[in-house]
Order: structure tokens, then C-alpha cells, then sequence
């Protein structure tokens, strides 16, 4: 390493960084006191560390100091995964592409941008903290725990070091910027998704606990007279959980301290030196990374191409691309290219995540629950919770179709076309995705809780039904109060008062929309409370007959809603184009 240059690169870092604080004193003022605040909260926190390792961590047994010192990791780690998320593609302080061109060394620049990478608000808060601990254990008298520094030290140089391989790939990943925007809606999904993951299994073992057999209460006095002691008695930690501790990094600091606890210092040791070879690996992955993508050179090897025979090419029709009884060729075809459309939005797929999301969240409630005893009366609505679930994520596309278009709505008002078919190949672009979200939660519905096919048939024309009633209803908002919605995000750009509050209405207004699914099964347990006929098969019946009449006037309101559209199409060509941030 140069040092010379080294010192060169900082000072011209320091340089810049001062000159754009120059610009705005204001900015540099409020940047001070950030720093200056987050330093103080630093220096605390590793006061606090250090108290709390003296008074609190002294005092505890090697299993609970294990089971501490994975609290204060696993908070640490979840800190550094929100930093993560919320800056997924990394700015580097020092740009090397601008530096190519100079007799430099890239490896000191590199090093540089990493080091760099540690400021932030989750090192300088938990670092402090978790180095107080080791220091707080070391001072009560453990001499032991001065193993606990360079374990510490090494396990957060593997988390950076890989964070920082990761960030670089996805970098270079996201240089297109329809890539880019997929990959961020995906990590985020992914995350929510992580943190929700406690939830469910809580949700999942308290179910368990709840219809396990209470033997206690079963067994004779004298037996539960010899079980309470031994329930008194601490529990030791499973074998599983201390195996894993062994041999998933992230716990080797846990089982670290575990070890100098009871006077055992070659598992710290052992995992210092496994941490660091594991960062080691990371950061040299890294730098690779990022010197072929600096350099131009494609990340990864090129399998070589075989030449291949030539085969006739297969031409399969799509499920849009049939020919349907009493849908134009040009609705089809305009059906086809909005579902594309939807597909490739990243967008679009964190509204339908919704949908997962709120599976993950209330299913496991549900399948912890599937051997209570759910009467009759009550399993003809549970069906109405997956239809809930598919348009309340779905809601944001159905009321604003051409939000999404944005430019692309120029050549919708340039085709030859009648209105009506326009609206209605949106609505038959959004009818697979209803029905594949809609057809999943009703098949989970019927295994977990294992309502009668009547009731699922029913559900299926009921969830036809509301469809077509929202597609109304949603053809009329989407014409009288349009907006653009931003590229790359479900946030919709500067709208007036007026179309806030209509959007807002519109919204307020969906429960009512649902009101229509709740008919048939009331109906149906009216009929069966008066013991006129089943509910099952009545149900059956009138959600046909429903069905039945929304397809009617769908029909009837298309011609409607198309004129509507021609004359308005202008206004909604100026507000979903209107780049206003």
C-alpha cells in the first residue's frame, strides 16, 4: 500500500466533500449537529455498554450470557439489514471510474470506499454498545473475555465486508433501470416478508401449544406431585440450539461468550479466525466484482455457446390470445399487451405483494386455529376473507388503469379503436391475475379449514361477480379522476385538492363495493334458520343469479363508459403524462 497516495485520495475526498458544504452553510450547519449528535449517542451508548456488562452480564450463567449476546447481535443485524434495504444500490465516496485513467493504486481507492461504508448510524450506535459489553465483562473480573474484542471485531468485518459484496453485485446488476427497479421492489418485499417471519411462527407454535393434549391435568396426583420440581428447575438449552450456535456464524459470538464463561477459550478463537477468513473471502470477492465492473468486463464467466440445431419454431397461443365468445379481436389484443404491461411492472407487483403479505400474516391465524370447531352458519362466509384479500391489493389497479401507462397513454388515444374496447381489454387484463390470487387463497381456505365444495363453488362466482362489479365501478374512477402514478413506486405524483379528495372517497367507498359477495350466504342462512332449504345450495343459486346480472350491465355500461372516455381523453392524456414530482 502507498501511503502517500493513500493520503492523496483522503485529502482530496476531504477537499470536495468541503467545498460542497461551502455551497450551503446552511446545509453544513445541519449536517454538523447530525454528526455531532450521532457521536454523542455513540460515546453513550458505549457507556451504557459497559455498565450494563459490569452489573448485568457479570452477574449471569454461561447459558443466559449466550442468549443475551445473541439479543444484542440479532438487534445489531436487524439494524444493518434496515441500513441495507434502504440504501440497496451503494454510493461510493470516492468514484473509480474517474480514476482509471491515473497511475493509482484501485485496491488503496477500494479500501477507502469500504472503510467509508462503516459510517453509519448502526455501527456507530452497536458497535459502541457491544464493545462496552465485552469491556464491562472484562472489568468484573473475567479475564477470559478479552477474546470477546477480536471476535467481535472480526464478525463485523464479515457481515461489512459480504454487505458490501452484495451491494456491489446488485450495483452492477441494476444498471438497467427496469432491473434496478425490480430489484429493489423485490429486497423490500423480501424483507418485510423476513421481518414478518417471527409473527408467523409464534403464530404457528402457539397453535400447537394450544391443541396439544393437557397430560398434566390427566395424570394422577402423585405423578404431577414428582413433575413440579422438575418444572421449577432451569431448562438447559436443546442440543440443536447449541449446535447451531457452533456453526452458523452470526452465533458464534454467543457461543464465544458461552465458552470463556466456563473457562474455555478455543471456540472465541476458533470463530475469530473463521470470521475472518469468511470476511477475508468477501472483501477479496468484492473488490473483484467491482474492478470488473469499473473495467467494462462482465461479471461471471461466458459459457461458451454450442451452435444448435435449427428448430422449427412452436407457436402457442396465450390465454389472452383466444378467441372468447363475444370479445372483439381488437379487445383481445389490447388485453394482451396491458397484462405484459402488468407483468413487467415492478410496481404492479408490490400492490399484488399485498396480497402475499396479508396471506402470511392472517393465514398462519388461521391455519394455528384449523382444529377449532367452526360451525356451519360461519363457514359460508369465511370464504369471503380470500375475496377480500385479492381486490384490497388489486384496488390500486382497478381504480386507476391508466396511472401506470403514463407516456405509453399517447398511443391509446391514437389507435382507431372504440373506447369501449380499450376499458375492456384492461378489465380482461386484470381477470387472470383476480383469478390465479383468488383460486390460490380459496384452495389454502379448503384445505386448512376444510369447507364443502358448495361453499368454494359458490366463492368462485362470487369472486367472478365482484370483479365485474369493481370493473364498473372502476372504469367510471378511472375516467372522472385519473393520476399519474411515479415510476418505480405505488406513490402517486402532486394531485389538486379535488382529486385527492375524490381518490380518497373512492377508496372509502370499497368496503361498499364488497357489500354485493355478503348477499348470497346471508340469504342462504336465512333460508336455512327458517328451515325452508339448505344454505349451501341457495347460496349456490343466487350467486349464479348474481353473477349472472353484473355480467348484464357490465355490458350495458360499456358503450357508456366508452363515450365518457373519448371526450375526456384529452384531460386524462395531460394528467397521466404530467411529469410533476
Amino acid at each position: 500500500m502507498d501511503w502517500s497516495q493513500l493520503r492523496t485520495i483522503i485529502w482530496l475526498r476531504w477537499r470536495l466533500t468541503r467545498n460542497q458544504w461551502s455551497r450551503s452553510q446552511l446545509n453544513a450547519v445541519l449536517i454538523m449537529i447530525v454528526a455531532v449528535t450521532v457521536l454523542v449517542l455513540g460515546v453513550v451508548s458505549g457507556v451504557a455498554g459497559v455498565l450494563v456488562g459490569f452489573f448485568v452480564l457479570a452477574e449471569m450463567s454461561p447459558q443466559r450470557l449466550l442468549l443475551a449476546w445473541d439479543v444484542f447481535f440479532g438487534v445489531f443485524l436487524f439494524a444493518w439489514m434496515i441500513g441495507m434495504v434502504s440504501e440497496i444500490q451503494r454510493s461510493e465516496t470516492i468514484d473509480i471510474s474517474r480514476m482509471l485513467h491515473l497511475p493509482i493504486s484501485l485496491r488503496d481507492i477500494f479500501l477507502v470506499n469500504y472503510i467509508a461504508s462503516h459510517m453509519t448510524i448502526s455501527i456507530i450506535l452497536f458497535l459502541p454498545l457491544i464493545l462496552g459489553l465485552c469491556l464491562g465483562l472484562l472489568l468484573s473480573g473475567r479475564w477470559l473475555m478479552i477474546w470477546m474484542f477480536p471476535l467481535v471485531f472480526c464478525l463485523v468485518f464479515m457481515i461489512t465486508a459480504w454487505t458490501y459484496c452484495l451491494r456491489g453485485w446488485l450495483a452492477a446488476l441494476m444498471v438497467n433501470k427496469r432491473r434496478r427497479r425490480a430489484i429493489i421492489a423485490g429486497v423490500t418485499f423480501s424483507f418485510i416478508v423476513l421481518v414478518q417471519l417471527p409473527n408467523i411462527i409464534s403464530n404457528l407454535a402457539h397453535g400447537r401449544k394450544k391443541h396439544r393434549p393437557d397430560t398434566v391435568k390427566s395424570a394422577p396426583l402423585d405423578e404431577q406431585a414428582t413433575r413440579q420440581p422438575v418444572s421449577r428447575n432451569k431448562r438447559p438449552i436443546p442440543h440443536a440450539v447449541l449446535l447451531a450456535h457452533k456453526v452458523v456464524p452470526f452465533l458464534w459470538v454467543g457461543n464465544g461468550a458461552m465458552s470463556l464463561a466456563r473457562g474455555n477459550a478455543l471456540p472465541a478463537v476458533l470463530g475469530t479466525a473463521g470470521a475472518f477468513c469468511i470476511g477475508g473471502l468477501g472483501l477479496r470477492r468484492a473488490y473483484r466484482t467491482t474492478i470488473r465492473f469499473y473495467q467494462g468486463r462482465t461479471i461471471g464467466r461466458r459459457s461458451k455457446q454450442k451452435p444448435k440445431a435449427k428448430k422449427v419454431p412452436v407457436v402457442r397461443k396465450n390465454f389472452l390470445e383466444r378467441q372468447l365468445p363475444g370479445i372483439p379481436d381488437e379487445a383481445a389484443a389490447l388485453a394482451l399487451a396491458f397484462f405484459r404491461s402488468l407483468t413487467r411492472a415492478p410496481e404492479v407487483k408490490m400492490a399484488l405483494a399485498t396480497n402475499f403479505i396479508m396471506l402470511l400474516l392472517f393465514g398462519t391465524m388461521f391455519f394455528a386455529r384449523r382444529m377449532s370447531n367452526l360451525s356451519d352458519n360461519f363457514k359460508l362466509f369465511i370464504a369471503s376473507g380470500p375475496i377480500l384479500f385479492t381486490f384490497l391489493g388489486m384496488s390500486h389497479l382497478v381504480f386507476n388503469q391508466f396511472g401506470f401507462d403514463r407516456g405509453g397513454f399517447r398511443q391509446l388515444v391514437l389507435l382507431p379503436v372504440p373506447r369501449r374496447h380499450i376499458l375492456l381489454g384492461k378489465n380482461l387484463a386484470l381477470l387472470p391475475i383476480a383469478i390465479g390470487i383468488g383460486l390460490t387463497l380459496l384452495v389454502l381456505v379448503k384445505i386448512i379449514l376444510g369447507i364443502s365444495f358448495t361453499i368454494v363453488l359458490a366463492a368462485c362466482l362470487q369472486l367472478l361477480a365482484v370483479f365485474v362489479l369493481l370493473s364498473i365501478a372502476g372504469n367510471l374512477i378511472s375516467v372522472l379522476v385519473p393520476y399519474r402514478i411515479s415510476p418505480g413506486s405505488m406513490k402517486r405524483t402532486k394531485t389538486s385538492a379535488m382529486t385527492s379528495l375524490l381518490i380518497f372517497i373512492s377508496r372509502l367507498l370499497f368496503p361498499v363495493a364488497m357489500v354485493p359477495m355478503l348477499l348470497p350466504p346471508a340469504a342462504g342462512l336465512l333460508m336455512s334458520s327458517l328451515g325452508w332449504l339448505p344454505a349451501g345450495p341457495v347460496n349456490l343459486l343466487l350467486s349464479t343469479v348474481m353473477l349472472g346480472l353484473l355480467v348484464f350491465f357490465y355490458r350495458l355500461s360499456l358503450p357508456g363508459l366508452g363515450n365518457l372516455m373519448q371526450r375526456r381523453e384529452k384531460q386524462i392524456l395531460q394528467v397521466v403524462t404530467a411529469e410533476v414530482e
